[in-house]
């Protein structure tokens, strides 16, 4: 056992076979939080926590692990003194409580607590145990503990994403015996499968990162991101081109994922190929083989830039790279021989042709086939456009219209058929083909996007239009016909579906009642909508606005106090959210203070009491000149507001009813025994109150 006072490193390497790289990055956030956890729970000291891995480990290292755990003393309380003692000898309560806590009697101490009773107390000392005792007891916890989406068993019952094949466990040069389903921890690794020795000692935890390093594994994921990125940009200038710059998003981080000792390998194709859509060809060399494709030097931060007939892969370890570009070459020369024969078979067709084959899919049993969903997209065009603020909707109609025909059309081409990624792309590719009009074929493209979380928006007026239409009817008709989200599941991905449309709406500054366009559309569907339906799409929309708002790093008090009246305006909503986001960190400098001030004392006057709605305020009722002072400062606010009223705007026309509010409270008895003058004085409050409404309701912000 290592000597008191002394720290050494830890190390523990799960190694596996291959991990999928979203799993590998499940397991190494999983341990990143459990394993500095299990560690304070032990009262084991210890520095720097480390986690990385690759597709065949996930590894900890943690500098400077204490040799033992800390040494604990508790001070216990036991039995009251009148319990405890009986005739001034201990009775059996005390003993059982001397006895339970490892303490004679006479090192019980009889104090009295802060409310002067006298209990009996023990100082209890622990001894922390070695280091390496307690580790190993729990390391099979920590590491059944990591979660994936899904995990397999096998022998010993251990459940992880793939099986689990060796187990490197060191306190400094300690082996940690922890047992993890039919395994024991050891001081044994793996390298690279076709490594001269593919099994290694590791003599102590501090020599671990060096084994590593000197067996070609980089450990670290940022690192190893780092060099694959640099030797492919390096790669591809040796042959005279770049790499596209959006290959450093979701290709670089899967790639590091798939490989621990990155070797560059670059690869061409015949140049016949490039007759292919771009889209296309990248598709197949990113998506199904993980390639890096090449452009043209200069257009790499262009989502158009030139191809050149030149690839660059990543294999792992040492290989004959001659024999690996060969490969691949052969490999993806076969996958653009089936992208050609498929992409003539679309052309000789046609895109129009396509759209009936969509009667064969089935979009959803009581809501009817792709075809039919097309059909009510077309339907809907017309009146959402009229629903939208700003010309530029009208004077897009007809794109829009010919646009939403033919959006869902390539989904029966043969390419999409193969490649799904691709739909909306190739939508647009063919109707330009076509000799479709440019704004028609673009709309085409923006009806699928965003496509995920980096996507941009629709932004051409057509786009926008089919884009929200195609998500709303499925909105609609799906909750219609009982497909609504639950807690667990989301087949449809309406949530998704949601966050697209209003994202669309969001970023273009898109004005759209949104209970008139989910009224439109439920016109539409085969399925009737109750007004329940309709009130559960709103709801549904409205929480999936209030996500998008906060996302974008607005309070969620200024988020719900502008939805709880702007909700079903969701550009509208968002600018008023932004504005009363910066009113409140302007803090005393802002006029929101003295609007709430005017707001909040009627606003809780009248809260919970009935009103006759259609009484109006008799200024012959008043009774003093704070009342008719108050009244006029009102009738001027309610002649200033207007429905699109900024809330900057707002809060500077309802903070002048500050010092009239206050003059009214406190010379101003409001439950007047006159029945008729405390209706009018109830009255006014009531038109003062309402001034927010639909605007802001400041009563969800702090200090109301």
């Amino acid at each position: 056992m290592p000597a008191k006072g002394t720290a050494a490193p830890l190390v523990l390497e799960i190694g596996c076979e291959e991990l999928p790289p979203s799993d590998l990055d499940d397991a190494v956030e999983s341990l990143r939080r459990s394993l500095p956890a299990l560690l304070e729970e032990l009262s084991l000291p210890h520095g720097k926590v480390v986690v990385e891995g690759t597709p065949r480990r996930v590894a900890a290292v943690v500098a400077d692990v204490a040799a033992y755990q800390d040494d604990k003393e508790e001070r216990l309380r036991g039995p009251p003194a009148t319990a405890a003692f009986k005739d001034g000898q201990p009775t059996k309560a005390l003993e059982g409580f001397a006895r339970k806590n490892g303490v004679s009697v006479e090192d019980v101490v009889v104090e009295a607590d802060a409310k002067g009773t006298e209990y009996c107390y023990a100082c209890v000392r622990t001894m922390g145990r070695p280091a390496p005792e307690v580790l190993s007891e729990r390391i099979g916890g920590l590491v059944s503990g990591i979660a994936f989406r899904k995990s397999m068993r096998w022998n010993g019952g251990l459940a992880f994403s793939r099986p689990v094949r060796w187990l490197l466990a060191l306190h400094g040069a300690c082996p940690l015996p922890a047992a993890v389903g039919p395994l024991t921890g050891g001081s044994t690794t793996r390298v690279l499968r076709g490594a001269e020795t593919p099994e290694l000692a590791v003599r102590d935890a501090a020599a671990y990162a060096g084994t590593m390093r000197s067996s070609g594994i980089i450990l670290s994921t940022e690192e190893r991101r780092c060099a694959i990125w640099e030797a492919v940009r390096a790669a591809a200038a040796a042959v005279g081109g770049a790499v596209p710059t959006s290959s450093r998003t979701d290709l670089l981080l899967e790639v590091a994922n798939l490989v621990e000792s990155p070797a560059i390998v670059t690869g061409s194709f015949e140049e016949r190929f490039l007759v292919l859509p771009r889209e296309l060809l990248v598709m197949v060399m990113r998506k199904h083989q993980r390639y890096f494709p090449v452009v043209a030097a200069g257009s790499e931060d262009d989502d158009d830039g030139e191809l050149i007939p030149h690839f660059i892969t990543v294999a792992n370890g040492p290989v004959n790279k001659d024999v690996v570009a060969a490969g691949n070459e052969a490999v993806l020369r076969a996958r653009f021989e089936d992208a050609v024969f498929f992409y003539e078979a679309d052309r000789r067709r046609g895109l129009q042709a396509m759209k009936p084959s969509l009667a064969g899919t089935l979009f959803q049993a009581e809501l009817g086939s792709m075809l039919d969903k097309t059909q009510r997209v077309e339907a809907l065009v017309e009146p959402l456009s009229s629903l939208m603020s700003g010309a530029a909707f009208s004077e897009a109609l007809p794109a829009a219209k010919r646009a939403a025909g033919l959006a869902k059309a390539d989904l029966a081409s043969s390419v999409v058929m193969e490649m799904t990624a691709l739909a909306g792309l190739m939508g647009r590719h063919y109707a330009n083909l076509e000799g479709e009009e440019p704004a028609v074929a673009e709309a085409i493209f923006e009806s699928v996007l965003p496509r995920n979380a980096f996507d941009r928006t629709a932004h051409t007026p057509a786009g926008i239009i089919v884009a929200v239409a195609d998500r709303l009817d499925s909105l609609v008709g799906l909750m219609a016909a009982g497909c609504a989200p639950t807690a667990n599941t989301d087949p449809y991905a309406l949530r998704r579906t949601a966050y697209a449309m209003l994202q669309t709406l969001v970023s273009n500054g898109v004005g759209l009642n949104l209970g008139e366009a989910v009224k439109a559309a439920a016109a539409l569907q085969p399925v009737e909508s109750t007004q329940e339906t309709l009130s559960s799409v709103l709801d549904f929309v409205e929480r999936r606005l209030e996500q998008l708002l906060v996302d974008r790093g607005i309070p969620i008090e200024a988020v719900r106090a502008v939805l709880a009246e702007r909700g079903s305006n969701p550009a509208l909503a968002e600018v008023t959210a932004s504005a009363l986001s910066n009113e409140i960190s302007k803090g005393e400098d802002s006029p929101l203070p003295a609007a709430m001030r005017s707001l909040s004392r009627p606003i809780r006057i009248i809260r919970g009491k009935e009103f006759d709605l259609s009484a109006v305020v008799q200024p012959e009722l008043f009774e003093s000149d704070d009342e008719k002072r108050l009244w006029d400062a009102y009738c001027a606010a309610a002649e200033h507001k207007s429905e699109q009223m900024a809330v900057g705007e707002f809060l500077e026309t309802v903070s002048a009813l500050s010092n009239p509010v206050d003059a009214f409270f406190d010379k101003v008895f409001v439950m007047a025994e006159d029945e008729a003058v405390r209706t009018n004085r109830l009255t006014m409050l009531r038109k003062v109150a309402e001034l927010q409404n639909g605007i802001v309701d400041l009563s969800h912000l702090p200090g109301f």
